[in-house]
This record gives C-alpha cells, structure tokens and sequence, in this order.
C-alpha cells in the first residue's frame, strides 16, 4: 500500500508542481467553456487526456515511440494554443454541447503528446522490464488523475465566482481566459529551440 502512495504521489506533485504551468494552462483551457453543470462532459474529457497520457507513457516505456524532448516540449504549447483558439471562437456558441467524439479525440491526441513530455521522468523512476513498470504506471496516472481533477475544480469555482458575483458572462470568461492562455503559451513558442536548428 505504501508503494502505492509513492507513485500516486508522484504523479499527483508533477501536475501540481508549479513547473508544470504547461500542463495546468491546458487544463485551464480546456475547462473554461464549461460550468459545474457540465461535470460529467468535463470529467469524461479529463479522463480521456489521462488515457492518453497514460497511453502515452505504455508506447513510451515499452519502446514504440520515442520522441527527442525539444520537439514533445515545442508541441505541448501547440496543443494548448490550439485549445485556447478554439474557445476563441467558439465562445458563446451551442458547439459546447453537440456530439464529444471530435473534442474527445483531440483530447486524446493531445494526451498522448503531453505524456510523452513525462514519459522520460517515469522511466527514470523505475528501473527493471517493462511488464515490472504496469502497476505503478496505473498508480502514477490516477494521481495524475486526482491532480487533474483538483485543477479542474478550481477553475470551476473561480469561474462560477467570476460569473456570479462579478457579472462576467460565461463567454467573456471563455473570452478572457482564453486570451490570457495564448498570452503565456506564445512566448513558450517562440523561445523553443526547436527554432534553434
């Protein structure tokens, strides 16, 4: 039980980690359009990233796909970017609430790529065969899990305090946060040195 703690810790601190504004930013994006009535949408969409990060990391330590990290780390900006336009332009719109199955493929494909930017860490913190690595990779994707789930339910409640109290309409909030989001990521983009080639 206690091993399990270590892992689950594990991946519960490396969202939480105020390093890992990368991965909180996409969260925050992802979240923005929604309200606490949507939490079965959102829930099932932060499931499905954590199904691909942890996709990501099963290709990752049994040797199917390995990226160099300038380039995982010059995509995971991309990723967020393109979340955040999306919300730009669709703020206000019904689209929240058609058919899950595009969003929920991005979302996937998306967690496969922010998976990989962890997948050299898991690696280290274990040593052995692959198979040995199974259980506390799936401890390690339910803290991840956990982590996700907490930074969505705060900017859930930031959200519902924003719009009630301060009179933001949900698409102003969409609007706002959105715009703050591709202010911190395009930085991101343009000191990557994938341009340093």
């Amino acid at each position: 039980m206690s091993e399990f703690w270590i892992y689950f810790e594990k991946g519960l601190r490396h969202i939480l980690d105020q390093f890992a504004y990368d991965h909180i930013l996409f969260l925050i994006a992802l979240t923005v359009p929604y309200a606490f009535k949507d939490w079965k949408r959102l829930l099932l969409l932060v499931t499905i990233f954590t199904v691909g990060n942890t996709l990501a990391l099963l290709l990752s330590v049994f040797g199917v796909i390995i990226l160099k990290g300038n380039l995982v780390d010059f995509l995971i900006p991309i990723t967020i970017l393109i979340v955040a336009f999306f919300n730009l332009f669709t703020a206000g719109k019904s689209s929240k609430q058609e058919s899950i199955s595009i969003i929920g493929f991005v979302t996937l494909f998306f967690g496969i790529i922010h998976g990989l930017s962890y997948a050299a860490y898991f690696k280290t913190l274990l040593g052995g065969s692959p198979q040995s690595k199974l259980l506390p990779l799936s401890e390690f994707s339910l803290g991840i899990e956990t982590s996700q789930i907490i930074v969505v339910l705060i900017v859930l409640i930031l959200s519902y305090i924003v719009q009630t109290f301060f009179r933001f309409s949900k698409r102003d909030w969409t609007l706002v946060m959105s715009s703050f989001v591709i202010g911190v990521v395009l930085p991101m983009i343009i000191s990557s040195e994938i341009w340093n080639r």
